[in-house]
């Protein structure tokens, strides 16, 4: 933030009043968003931990002297995003990721839903056009650890891993940098000194006065609030659910839902089984499949045939994406989940490492009772086509039970569908003409 003589409260009052306009134009014209800011009180912050905006999805926090700078549609664009912060349960889904990382895969996932239902941004937002319409957890792992680029806003929900990992604290305002707000990356965003939270939620302990500006504790002296305990964020997430449901009902009953925030409602209230589920039932099932009527020992004392249901041994053909879209990391994970399934039911395994081509040195054979493991260094990152890996299975004698195949679904793809199952596990938004496509995230 810039020098400035400290807000008297007629100030603070006509701040204030200026976010309730742009919450209520959001209410008029965006039901969804507006319901959705509506479940977040608006409370000034102290600037020395509050730069811009911020949520610890119970409320809503503002630096004053940042939202007084703002544009009425900018304000309605900062309200909104703190909103979806919560209705996607950021603050509950962070799990084992490191919290810049995840705090900037989160801004990559919301601000373009914001931006395409018509919003207008403040200088300073991250957005990358490739991130379009993949969720935080899709974008998560294609962000590189040294990655810099710094969030809008603060998520207080979270505690930091590391002080010097913080997000965005910095005390230099972004709105005087409008001719930056262009760049795909946030080379606007101010530079930050992150400061550790408090874990005392009273507000008459002092957090230190801001050097450009002391407010008292009814113009938002108080601390920052504590990060979520596990508890209370399962509890808050089962709310924003609630609370999103019930505001898409509402803009439908107005006829004000776009399109945009109905696919982002419907695939966040649809159930989806993880993909390690998917793929053990598709594997078991295949082994569990037939009905043996042989006659039961004698000795048994019954003589009646019944059908038992006997798991027999199955083929399976595991490919592998090695065109550098898929990491080595991704890699391995997926090929635990084979192993475990593996040592569930009797499989053999043929594993292929393909990019434009079949890497020397594969395919290798894993019998029932081998773990399948991985080469110490495959040469790979070229183009990607999985013909090759089609062709290969198709000259075998035998053919396979399923094909399990690790990829982006970004490469040329056979006419037409094989005789055996495909199962694509893929990463990222990638579309396949055939087979059965489950969703690969972190």
């Amino acid at each position: 933030m810039t020098n400035t003589e400290a807000l008297g409260p007629a100030d603070l009052k006509i701040i204030e009043d200026k976010l309730v306009a742009a919450r209520t134009r959001l209410i008029l014209d965006k039901p969804f968003l507006g319901a959705l800011v509506l479940r977040l009180p608006l409370q000034a912050a102290n600037p020395a931990w509050c730069a811009t905006t911020g949520t610890d999805a119970r409320k809503f926090y503002y630096n004053p002297e940042y939202v007084q700078e703002l544009r009425p549609d900018e304000a309605q664009f900062v309200l909104a995003h703190e909103a979806l912060h919560c209705a996607l349960s950021h603050f509950a889904r962070r799990q084992h990721r490191v919290k810049h990382r995840w705090d900037l895969a989160c801004d990559y996932a919301i601000n373009p839903i914001l931006l395409e239902d018509g919003l207008k941004p403040p200088p300073g937002i991250i957005m990358l056009k490739e991130y379009d319409g993949m969720t935080a957890e899709e974008i998560y792992p294609c962000i590189d650890d040294n990655d810099l680029s710094e969030t809008l806003d603060q998520h207080l929900y979270d505690k930091e891993d590391n002080p010097a990992e913080g997000g965005q604290n910095s005390s230099e305002n972004p709105l005087e940098n409008r001719d930056k707000q262009d760049k795909p990356k946030s080379d606007s965003a101010p530079d930050e000194q992150p400061q550790e939270k408090p874990n005392e939620t009273e507000p008459e302990g002092d957090q230190g006065n801001s050097p450009q500006q002391e407010f008292d504790e009814a113009a938002g002296g108080a601390p920052p609030p504590p990060p979520l305990s596990q508890q209370e964020a399962e509890e808050l997430a089962v709310q924003w659910q609630q609370r999103m449901a019930g505001a898409a009902q509402q803009a439908q009953q107005a006829g004000k839902l776009s399109g945009v925030m109905q696919r982002l409602v419907d695939e966040l209230l649809q159930p989806r089984l993880p993909w390690r589920n998917l793929l053990a039932h598709y594997m078991t099932a295949l082994a569990r499949d037939d009905y043996s009527y042989a006659r039961p020992s004698t000795r048994r004392g019954s003589p009646a045939i019944f059908p038992t249901l006997r798991s027999q041994q199955i083929n399976v053909a595991v490919a592998l994406d090695v065109s550098g879209s898929v990491s080595d990391k991704e890699l391995l994970s997926c090929l635990s989940e084979i192993n475990a399934i593996k040592g569930q039911i009797r499989a053999t395994v043929t594993l292929l490492a393909c990019d434009s081509k079949i890497i020397e040195g594969f395919p290798l054979q894993f019998e029932a009772w081998e773990e399948v493991t991985l080469p110490e260094s495959i040469q790979g990152g070229g183009g990607t086509d999985f013909r090759p890996v089609f062709e290969w299975l198709a000259m075998q004698d035998r053919q396979p039970d399923i094909v399990v195949y690790f990829t982006d679904a970004q490469g040329y793809f056979p006419d037409s569908a094989p005789d055996f199952p495909v199962l694509w596990l893929v990463k990222g938004r990638g579309e396949v003409p055939w087979g059965t496509r489950v969703q690969l995230n972190e």
